[in-house]
């Protein structure tokens, strides 16, 4: 491909609600877009990166500027561009996983719609729609969080995850176990526990849940090692996993017996095929993260939930869970599914009205 010029826009959503966890309360989703344009046509991607260096060390206004300095000079520099080529190109540069994911995601969009190929097919889909589960973030009284928990039920989702730190764990989890009964139920606490909270946290098996996603700093694997000995809930990794190499190393050492495969943390949607194939080569399911995408991000992480080793729930929800108006036409809950795009690339496109609505800046880089 081509490229004539890349667009960076800087949008901001509204939630529908206040979204916490163990690293803070987000009402807005500010989110980092990437317009690829070719000869042929053009691509979209979407930076996972939040407002906060918090959830991982990358942030949006790094993320844009790493890519306007040094990410896509060097993608423009490329002899030979299409979406394999994008990561090599990228390499000597340490770090900046999601901006470097959002960059592959455009290009990929923008070789797979010229191609008239879906992303889903390309990424190795066996599936047209996938179950869905839901993330509810801490709330400010076990009432509320019965009601939140009864209402995603209520709309169909197949799974609860349930986001924990410490003083919002066990009884939590009992009240909505002892409410819900026997339903697919899980727990994350996005690193704010130590190794000293085992015992803790080992109160948490009698409640039979799916897994308990990352409990210590995504460092510590030889810590979630240990601690999977101490407990009988399943340690699934999140921050922890970087890379299909790092995945395997994860699940040698016992670290894991799950993995949720985030893109955007992983550096794209090429490498999260990789982890994927990792675990399944390894019997480990697997399943898509979220990070409260716009309908972009969303239809690119359905075409990866669709994959044959993503056997649990993901946290691929309908639209208006996050959003009354997305940018894309919204993805709605159909019996506890959602469908994958079958469309040429993601199989969605923005809505120039609705974006516009949203856009708190665009950049025009030519290239």
């Amino acid at each position: 491909m081509n490229l004539t010029g890349i667009e960076l826009r800087r949008v901001a959503l509204p939630l529908v609600s206040p979204f916490r966890t163990s690293f803070g309360t987000q009402t807005t989703r500010p989110a980092l877009l990437l317009r690829v344009v070719t000869a042929d046509g053009e691509g979209w991607g979407e930076c996972a990166a939040l407002a906060e260096p918090r959830y991982s060390a990358e942030y949006v206004d790094g993320a844009a500027d790493v890519l306007r300095r040094f990410l896509i000079p060097a993608v423009a520099a490329a002899e030979r561009l299409d979406a394999h080529a994008v990561a090599p190109a990228l390499a000597p540069f340490q770090g900046h996983r999601m901006a470097k994911a959002a960059l592959e995601m455009a290009v990929l969009d923008a070789e797979l719609r010229s191609r008239g190929v879906p992303l889903a097919r390309e990424l190795g889909a066996t599936r047209d729609r996938v179950p869905c589960g839901v993330s509810v973030g801490i709330m400010d009284s076990i009432g509320a969080l019965l009601d939140a928990v009864g209402s995603y039920l209520g709309e169909g989702y197949r799974r609860i995850k349930l986001k924990i730190e410490p003083g919002w764990d066990v009884e939590p989890v009992r009240a909505v176990r002892e409410r819900f009964g026997d339903i697919l139920l899980q727990v994350d606490a996005n690193t704010a526990y130590t190794p000293a909270d085992a015992r803790l946290l080992a109160r948490l098996d009698p409640f039979d849940l799916l897994l308990l996603e990352q409990p210590l700093p995504e460092e510590d694997v030889l810590g979630h090692a240990e601690l999977a000995k101490l407990v009988r809930t399943p340690i699934c990794l999140d921050e922890s996993i970087t890379s299909a190499r790092s995945a395997a190393a994860a699940i040698t050492l016992g670290a894991c017996e799950v993995v949720n495969i985030k893109p955007g943390r992983v550096g794209g949607y090429l490498e999260a095929r990789r982890v994927h194939d990792v675990c399944l080569a390894h019997g480990v399911p697997a399943w898509c993260g979220g990070m409260l995408e716009t309908g972009l991000g969303r239809a690119a992480n359905l075409a990866l939930a669709a994959l044959p080793g993503c056997t649990l729930p993901g946290d691929t929800s309908a639209s208006d869970r996050y959003y009354r108006t997305d940018i894309t036409e919204p993805f709605v809950l159909d019996d506890g599914t959602l469908a994958v795009p079958g469309g040429p690339g993601l199989g969605v496109r923005p809505l120039p009205g609705a974006l516009d609505a949203v856009t708190e800046s665009a950049e025009w880089l030519p290239l």
